[in-house]
């Protein structure tokens, strides 16, 4: 699977929950949503706070900072402060471990 990284187990997120990834200097979120596991950057494109202690509901990430929203599905930018959408990167799921596929940017 090229470009594909083992993230997590499927087990490791509750269901409208995220976990913190961290893969060669880089910060990710992955998370785990009615419609199935996403992953995006791990910061807010606000200020840079990490997503990791937001609140997801309905495929919805709130930023803990200032409340920005971002949708998980397509990253993008759903309330102020946050004007700039997240990146998106394609999720898999094999044998209860979710990969991601780093190096290629499905951003909206």
């Amino acid at each position: 699977m090229s470009n594909w990284v083992q993230a997590c187990n499927t087990d490791d997120i509750d269901e409208e929950d995220l976990i913190r990834w961290d893969h060669r200097g880089q910060t990710y979120a992955i998370y785990n949503t009615e419609k199935g596991f996403f992953a995006t950057d791990g910061h807010c494109t606000h200020e840079e706070q990490h997503l990791e202690d937001g609140l997801v509901i309905d495929g919805v990430i709130e930023c803990p900072l200032h409340g920005g929203r971002f949708d998980i599905c397509t990253g993008k930018a759903l309330s102020a402060p946050c004007t700039v959408d997240l990146k998106t990167y394609p999720v898999t799921i094999e044998d209860g471990q979710v990969f991601v596929q780093l190096g290629l940017n499905s951003h909206i």
